[in-house]
């Protein structure tokens, strides 16, 4: 049957095509890059970590290699069914409770930047619920010019190409966003809605769900180490 995909989100290729318009047999395609490398940096070894929107498990399979023990959400089980090493749990991001917490709560793949507002507050809100005492939230946030340095393409030394064809206002600022991945045998279109966050827009946005920055971990600021203002 095929899923009910989110308003504003579509997507076109082969194979399956998630509610927000992802495509699972792309995803099991692409690299995982250095994310890995700076979650594992930021966090103590063996932590217990809730990977929001983890997609089929690119960055999981790379934690769990790295002795991390991860419980992966996503609202695609047909996504989930390519996780590995961990354990799985099908659903929105925005709606979870587990009823547990975790040392490491990890909202990547620029799900701050959802289109609808409430989304975002409800994502967030499921990190401070699931975190355990002294944790962190682990965000990345998109490049700063992300919606303006466009159109824009990089191939990727493992042969394909990644472009953001257009950028187009909606209102409200929030953009309709249109990506292109195409590889030797098959291609696949993304477009989806999201809103850029200003690095003082996504601090408020933070705050207002009783967050606070601790620490940008990277120099573009993309990737954000944020702790509960109440526990300091």
């Amino acid at each position: 049957m095929k899923p009910t995909m989110r308003e504003g989100h579509e997507g076109t290729g082969p194979g399956v095509i998630t509610p927000d318009g992802c495509a699972v047999e792309l995803y099991e395609r692409l690299p995982v890059g250095e994310e890995p490398d700076v979650v594992a940096a930021a966090v103590p070894a063996g932590a217990r970590i809730l990977e929001l929107g983890s997609g089929v498990g690119r960055m999981t399979h790379a934690l769990v290699e790295r002795g991390f023990e991860m419980t992966a959400v996503d609202e695609s089980a047909e996504m989930l069914r390519r996780v590995r090493g961990a354990r799985t749990i099908c659903g929105p991001v925005e709606r979870l409770d587990l009823g547990e917490t975790f040392d490491v709560v990890l909202l990547a793949s620029f799900l701050v930047h959802t289109g609808d507002t409430e989304v975002r507050r409800g994502m967030l809100r499921t990190c401070v619920r699931h975190l355990a005492e002294g944790g962190c939230v682990l965000i990345q946030r998109e490049g700063e010019d992300y919606h303006t340095d466009v159109p824009r393409e990089r191939t990727d030394p493992a042969g394909f190409t990644v472009r953001i064809v257009s950028v187009e206002p909606l209102g409200d600022g929030v953009d309709s966003v249109h990506a292109e991945y195409v590889f030797p045998d098959a291609t696949w279109t993304q477009t989806f809605r999201a809103r850029p966050l200003t690095r003082e827009q996504f601090e408020a946005a933070l705050a207002e769900e009783g967050l606070r920055v601790d620490r940008y971990l990277t120099e573009d600021r993309m990737w954000v180490r944020a702790v509960p203002v109440s526990r300091g």
